[in-house]
């Protein structure tokens, strides 16, 4: 079993590039090497420095690659697509001019990979976690977002040989177990394979050895979390949205959280799992003094336990 493992900017609280408090991207790439990391996802658009040239100088000056860039936006609207189109075009035109991470790899599709997450709809997003309370996309808007993660996973492979991963997302309009399943049948495995991450599937009230289990063949690239299992009852039972959670320390190191991750190190080792995890611990930005200790005790603890 080889399993490499990344980290993302998100860690560092940088999800939306307009935030004001975000850290200097030199302080995520800085300390990202410094924890022991060897590759990094791009974060959002803009976040990183977008001229190839530049942003390869940056990640070879740290000892870095690029295992993914990703999608977060609201993939269901006609009027956003044309955005997607680009934003597609310019994630994967990077992916493949800068340091790209190793393809070790089985039967899943190797690195760089394109994570495509459906974000945007404001219900769905006050009602992350809560299958029960959450309203579904009606047939024809479902649809419409799976023509449109189709065409998008299309043109990053056909035009730059990136491997599209859809990523079920708290907050989202794929997050339940239902929309996964309609998922998978939607979408066949050779347009795009599944990022599943073990935070969110636990926030959205699934197992997540289950849902490993279940995709397996499905699965190309995954993401790793912890959920500290008090504060997510507390903010579920108060309807907090998911970003207000993370702010509230919903999301902690690896190790100290509800996870088993010596169960999820067995079942990877049974199915002899080669290829990428990605760890990451959403977090208000304004909290990224931490980051550092956070994302070191994250590594430190899955190599403990024989990752």
């Amino acid at each position: 079993m080889t399993i490499h493992i990344a980290n993302a900017p998100c860690s560092w609280g940088v999800d939306d590039p307009g935030n004001p408090f975000l850290p200097p991207w030199q302080k995520v790439l800085r300390e990202a090497a410094q924890a022991g990391y060897q590759s990094i996802e791009l974060g959002p658009w803009g976040y990183l420095p977008v001229a190839a040239t530049e942003l390869r100088q940056q990640l070879e000056a740290h000892g870095l690659s690029l295992v993914a860039g990703t999608i977060f936006d609201d993939l269901v609207s006609e009027a956003n697509f044309p955005k997607m189109v680009e934003l597609t075009h310019n994630i994967c035109r990077t992916l493949s001019q800068v340091p790209a991470a190793s393809k070790t790899h089985r039967d899943n599709y190797p690195a760089p990979y394109l994570v495509i997450i459906d974000f945007g709809d404001p219900v769905r997003a006050q009602c992350a976690g809560q299958p029960d309370r959450a309203p579904r996309l009606a047939a024809d808007a479902w649809q419409r977002m799976m023509q449109h993660i189709t065409q998008l996973s299309r043109i990053a492979r056909d035009e730059y040989g990136v491997r599209a991963v859809i990523h079920p997302h708290a907050g989202g309009c794929i997050e339940f177990a239902d929309e996964l399943e309609q998922l998978v049948q939607d979408i066949p495995h050779d347009v795009a394979g599944l990022c599943l991450d073990t935070g969110h599937l636990y926030y959205s009230g699934m197992d997540p050895l289950t849902l490993l289990n279940r995709y397996w063949q499905r699965i190309d690239y995954l993401h790793f979390k912890d959920i500290n299992h008090e504060v997510w009852r507390d903010v579920l039972a108060r309807g907090s949205d998911f970003f207000a959670a993370c702010a509230e320390g919903v999301m902690c190191p690896l190790g100290i959280g509800a996870i088993d991750y010596p169960a999820l190190r067995a079942f990877l080792a049974e199915r002899h799992y080669q290829g990428w995890i990605t760890i990451e611990q959403e977090r208000d930005p304004r909290n990224a003094d931490t980051s550092l200790r956070d994302v070191t005790a994250s590594l430190h603890y899955l190599q403990s336990v024989g990752f």
